[in-house]
């Protein structure tokens, strides 16, 4: 009877166990069933580019080139006994590298990429991975090789143009518009990294107009699509297919990609590749001025609102403009209808810009706006006359102390600004060897720690203007800092040249 209870109230427990965990498992398997529905299909990252990049391949080339240097080891070739086994290896491995009448040299190889423009065989590629180069090899895609011919380079944007005889034409891609992206727009770079051969990275336009200090034009498109060594000179394509950069420099501790990639802009290089096929060489405008940037305080002395444009601090002899049409203190604001936000804006569109064409250039000057008309020059040759000025200027003697006089007692006036002031005649010329045709207020002495020192102002510099005014005497300067002060101005504007005649325009606080 016990045991008939016992069995039974085990039954009882088992069966409420039972119910209990059926009860509590109802709403899990409810859960779990819930978890099991078909998801709502997101999209997962940008689409695939597999089809845009097996149109894209064919047309990016791996560069290899060779360059035979001389090698600084000059250790003697070895001596072998007459009559050695080994007298071949060695006759063999040194042949042409040393020994008597010999010159020792080696051979250095390097890869890069490159794309094709036009299916004849127009390539563009880094001027640096051809740079020096005796010999320049062509690999294609399919394996194909061929020897290229160097067109013409330009150090300024690093671009090279070569030219290759296929035997049929090659498969070439479009050059784009770059001033057509924007930030966060996708891009694709295929090249060759660490000799890997055709690679396809995929990434975003991190930034745009990067200045790098690489070159007098920089613009770069920032991106991180991975680029790496090797790929300088390789194309970066748009998500239609357009070349709209070159891949030329990264930033990495490492030397591997870090995700901060450079590319020269189509909107900069497209019309250097057109005058490198055409003429082998560039043809930039030439404005013929000498600039400086716009600061706040010049800003402020010149009465302007915001500090912009690019100020002019000297006009070259024989250039364009030398004729008076653009002056020293003038501040440039638009160059053929295009705003010069900083300065170094004006460099690129005046080189932008074709060789005599007449154009609109907007100024400030004595504080109104005005326009002139001016017709550019070549750059190049302004290049060759600004050396062939620089080769008529006297050097002093290597040894001797010629180039800076011995410093003599100049009547002056009293400090102003930190500066002793004197007139400039033929003594103070003869002191400090300042040229003829500057005119001005020669500065005999300045203060350490003062204003004019703080702007690296020093004796033998000559005060041409202050204010926009030509200064003559230091009764002059004095009577001009005076007046500055009196319209409630913080800061002079000085127009400094050196004894060679050189100007540059520096703001000295009068507080």
């Amino acid at each position: 009877m016990g045991l008939s209870i016992r069995a039974s109230f085990f039954r009882s427990v088992r069966f409420a166990a039972s119910a209990a965990l059926l009860m509590n498992s109802v709403p899990v398997l409810s859960v779990a069933h819930a978890q099991i529905k078909a998801p709502v299909p997101t999209q997962q990252g940008p689409e695939s580019v597999a089809d845009l990049a097996a149109g894209l391949l064919d047309a990016v080339v791996n560069i290899s080139t060779s360059q035979k240097v001389k090698n600084d080891d000059e250790a003697p070739m070895p001596q072998v006994p007459e009559g050695s086994p080994f007298q071949d290896f060695f006759d063999e491995f040194f042949k042409g590298k040393g020994g008597e009448g010999g010159s020792r040299q080696r051979t250095v190889d390097s890869l890069g990429s490159g794309f094709v423009i036009d299916p004849s065989g127009i390539i563009v590629t880094n001027n640096h991975v051809i740079e020096g180069a005796d010999d320049i090899e062509i690999n294609f895609a399919n394996g194909s090789k061929l020897k290229a011919k160097l067109i013409g380079t330009d150090t300024k944007t690093d671009l090279a143009v070569l030219k290759v005889e296929p035997k049929k034409p090659l498969t070439a891609v479009p050059i784009g518009d770059s001033r057509q992206m924007r930030i966060g727009d996708w891009v694709m770079a295929i090249g060759n990294p660490f000799g890997l051969g055709g690679t396809v990275t995929v990434g975003i336009i991190s930034a745009r107009g990067r200045n790098i200090n690489a070159g007098p034009y920089d613009n770069f498109i920032q991106t991180d699509a991975a680029i790496n060594k090797g790929n300088s000179g390789g194309p970066l394509f748009n998500m239609k297919g357009e070349v709209i950069g070159i891949n030329t420099a990264i930033i990495s501790p490492t030397g591997g990609s870090i995700g901060i990639g450079f590319s020269v802009p189509t909107e900069l290089a497209s019309n250097v590749i057109s005058q490198l096929r055409e003429f082998g060489e560039t043809h930039r405008g030439w404005l013929g001025v000498r600039i400086q940037p716009v600061t706040g305080d010049i800003a402020e002395s010149l009465k302007m609102d915001t500090p912009k444009g690019a100020l002019v601090a000297g006009i070259i002899k024989g250039g364009p403009v030398d004729g008076g049409e653009i002056k020293t203190g003038d501040v440039i604001l638009k160059f053929d209808g295009r705003d010069v936000v900083e300065m170094r804006d004006l460099p690129r569109v005046v080189a932008e810009s074709p060789v005599g064409k007449a154009v609109d250039v907007v100024i400030m000057r004595d504080g109104k706006e005005m326009t002139v008309k001016v017709t550019l020059g070549r750059l190049e040759d302004g290049e060759n006359l600004a050396e062939a000025e620089a080769a008529k200027t006297p050097q002093a003697d290597e040894g001797t102390d010629q180039a800076e006089p011995p410093a003599a007692e100049l009547p002056a006036s009293d400090v102003v600004l930190g500066m002793k002031l004197a007139v400039l005649d033929a003594d103070s010329r003869k002191t400090y060897g300042i040229s003829e045709d500057v005119e001005g207020v020669v500065i005999a002495e300045v203060q350490p720690q003062s204003a004019a020192a703080e702007r690296r102002i020093a004796s033998g510099d000559v005060i041409v203007e202050i204010g926009q005014e030509a200064m003559k005497t230091p009764e002059d300067v004095s009577a001009r800092i005076e007046e500055l002060k009196a319209d409630g101005r913080r800061n002079a504007l000085l127009m400094i040249a050196n004894k060679t005649g050189e100007l540059r325009f520096v703001t000295v606080r009068m507080e």
